[in-house]
């Protein structure tokens, strides 16, 4: 909508502001990338000096409104008009989000009203004026990311949503285990370039469109909510090449959201990467899947884990509970330490002289299975996560005994 004008600038101080623009749109161009992770990889290269030079052409277009005589119309002209919309209809085609683009501009907004100020104020214009610049920046910007939303919305209503049913439709297929080959041609139709991995994040359904932003450009919505642990509305994105060192990027950006993240794996075999998102959601052992892995491995089978302990502390079934609970921690410490006596000390908060005592007592009951190498493997894991009710103390602390642990 046409807005009458409530600022002018002098011939001056815009050849001072023109003057500034390539070095504007370059920081804004890398506020942009370092923001918005969907951009990272779109505005390198040749796409990125296109880009460049667009947001370049946009600054130049709001100061010739700027200069405009007073009591003339100031919006955008019909080909920034028309240039923010097929900006808005060429992103939908490239699979990012309206939320990122409308983020984009909040940040080219900002970084372009502090650089574009700053040129103003060095040139002279006075308070009031740079107040009535603010608002001219803001609106100019609004007016032009209104128009890239509605071609954005356009392009969805007509080939995006055919797009996005195709990536559901890949989703689906993936996740499911479907054929190679179908799924492959799934892919080609919906032009989806093909990952080297894939990444399954859970998050809550609601939280997708939040989430979107932070995810690279390509990342694929399941569609369909799962199930687990109790939760029947949880979304699966598929988040293409983030393995090795991006993955700490992708943990950072989730950092806030109630996010699981699976590991990568090779784009068929993403399956694997849900059902393991999916059992640690169902523990609540935390974001990185990874993080998690001997919790996963011994809880695997909890009945044999069970029966592991149980043979693991047979030698000690003839002895009070008091008596097993601190040999227990004991010899788990022990195991844990390799034998160090001062550390499981440490560990314990006891004597080392409570400690050689202890061990003492084990090694009777054991004998010869704590120097086996596959006894101490299989007292290790039955014993490695096991919780101790409580630290024991030095009250059965005991002369020096002849054998030492």
């Amino acid at each position: 909508m046409a807005r009458k004008a409530s600022l002018h600038l002098g011939k001056r101080t815009v050849t001072e502001l023109r003057r500034t623009l390539p070095d504007v749109a370059e920081r804004t161009i890398a506020a942009i990338t370092e923001e918005v992770p969907s951009y990272s990889d779109a505005l390198t290269g040749s796409m990125g000096q296109t880009i460049s030079t667009a947001v370049e052409l946009a600054l130049g277009g709001f100061l010739s409104l700027a200069e405009r005589s007073r009591g003339a119309e100031q919006s955008p002209t019909a080909t920034a008009v028309d240039g923010a919309y097929q900006l808005g209809r060429g992103e939908a085609r490239s699979g990012r989000s309206v939320d990122a683009l409308l983020q984009a501009y909040r940040i080219g907004a900002r970084v372009s009203w502090r650089e574009l100020s700053t040129a103003a104020v060095r040139s002279g214009v006075d308070a009031e004026t740079v107040g009535r610049f603010a608002e001219l920046v803001f609106a100019y910007i609004d007016e032009l990311s209104a128009a890239s939303v509605a071609g954005h919305n356009d392009e969805l209503e007509t080939t995006g949503r055919v797009r996005q049913r195709l990536l559901e439709r890949l989703a689906a297929q993936l996740l499911s285990g479907a054929d190679d080959e179908v799924v492959a041609a799934t892919a080609a139709q919906a032009d989806w370039p093909w990952p080297e991995t894939l990444t399954v994040v859970l998050v809550p359904e609601s939280q997708v469109r939040a989430v979107l932003p932070s995810l690279p450009a390509e990342t694929v919505h399941s569609g369909e909510p799962l199930s687990a642990g109790g939760e029947s509305d949880l979304a699966a994105l598929l988040v293409p090449d983030v393995h090795g060192h991006r993955r700490t990027s992708l943990l950072r950006a989730l950092e806030h959201r109630a996010a699981v993240v699976g590991p990568a794996r090779p784009t068929t075999a993403v399956r694997a990467s849900l059902e393991r998102a999916l059992r640690v959601r169902a523990l609540e052992l935390g974001p990185d899947t990874e993080a998690h892995l001997t919790e996963l491995v011994l809880g695997a089978d909890p009945d044999a884990l069970a029966d592991l302990r149980a043979q693991a502390l047979a030698p000690l079934a003839d002895r009070g509970a008091s008596s097993t609970e601190k040999l227990v921690e004991t010899l788990r410490s022990w195991l844990l330490h390799h034998g160090r006596r001062d550390a499981v000390a440490a560990d314990l908060f006891v004597h080392p002289q409570t400690v050689r005592y202890r061990m003492s007592q084990l090694r009777e009951a054991y004998g010869e299975r704590l120097d086996d190498p596959r006894a101490v493997l299989e007292l290790t894991v039955a014993l490695g996560t096991l919780d101790v009710a409580g630290r024991a103390t030095d009250d059965d602390a005991a002369p020096e005994a002849g054998t030492a642990g």
